[in-house]
């Protein structure tokens, strides 16, 4: 599990509206963690915990802060982790905290601004993930970048993330996916579990998360109906999945992914 995405988490300014969207949307299980005052909401999938919902900290949202998703890795030497991320070009925002009973994380940036988490849990007991196309789980993970390449070097001398295959985009240019294994062993398991690109268009450098639907036009559907927006899509991809991306009512971006029941 050691240097791959495994954890996926909200921070908003309303989570008791951001719980009721996204259990009617994606179809989550909510179950609350910590003070009842204001609980952590982990967000279940398959069975088992696969994320979480957070009130956004003051001081956070006096900083500016906006309501996002982020990824966390998991790691075994958090403090080594950091020391290569800063020196691999990368900003470490927030130095190594612990959560109690949980591990410790950071706050990190790669170089060209996309944030993500790391994380060392306490425990060493390491759950499967949950299989993709399990409602709920995530699809796929995807980098919308400044500079896409540079982008995959670094992941690549961070975590041994390798590339996979390549999709030419004509005047968007090359959509590259990967696998969070090196590419010995991304070959021989063929595990692609997400994309990097270019992405002028962006305000910034960001990472989304693609959660699983049942039926693409149903969650859009959803969507609509509970305050969110729809940014783009639906649209077909490789391998007869659709995708869409979408705002949810307090303004943090976060992708679906699923089949469609109609033509």
């Amino acid at each position: 599990m050691s240097g791959k995405f495994f954890w996926y988490e909200l921070t908003t300014d309303d989570r008791a509206a951001a719980e009721a969207f996204y259990a009617k949307v994606i179809g989550w299980t909510l179950s609350p963690f910590g003070p009842p005052e204001d609980p952590y909401m982990i967000v279940e999938a398959g069975g088992r915990g696969v994320g979480g919902i957070m009130t956004m900290p003051s001081e956070a949202r006096d900083g500016g802060m906006k309501p996002c998703w982020v990824g966390y890795v998991h790691v075994t030497d958090i403090d080594a982790a950091v020391k290569k991320i800063a020196d691999g070009g990368g900003k470490v925002h927030r130095a190594p905290e612990m959560i109690p009973t949980i591990g410790r994380f950071a706050v990190c940036a790669d170089p060209q601004g996309a944030i993500f988490n790391m994380l060392q849990p306490d425990s060493t007991e390491e759950m499967p993930p949950v299989p993709m196309g399990t409602v709920g789980a995530i699809d796929w993970h995807e980098l919308h970048s400044s500079d896409g390449q540079g982008g995959l070097k670094f992941y690549a001398e961070q975590f041994g993330w390798s590339a996979t295959e390549a999709l030419d985009m004509g005047p968007m240019g090359t959509y590259q996916m990967f696998a969070m294994e090196p590419a010995t062993v991304s070959a021989e398991c063929g595990v692609t579990v997400g994309g990097m690109m270019t992405d002028p268009q962006a305000p910034q450098p960001y990472w989304t998360f693609y959660f699983h639907v049942e039926d693409i036009d149903a969650a859009i559907g959803r969507i609509k109906d509970n305050g969110g927006a729809i940014l783009f899509g639906p649209q077909e991809v490789p391998g007869g999945a659709w995708i869409a991306n979408a705002l949810d009512p307090q303004g943090a971006t976060f992708s679906v992914a699923g089949p469609r029941a109609k033509a």
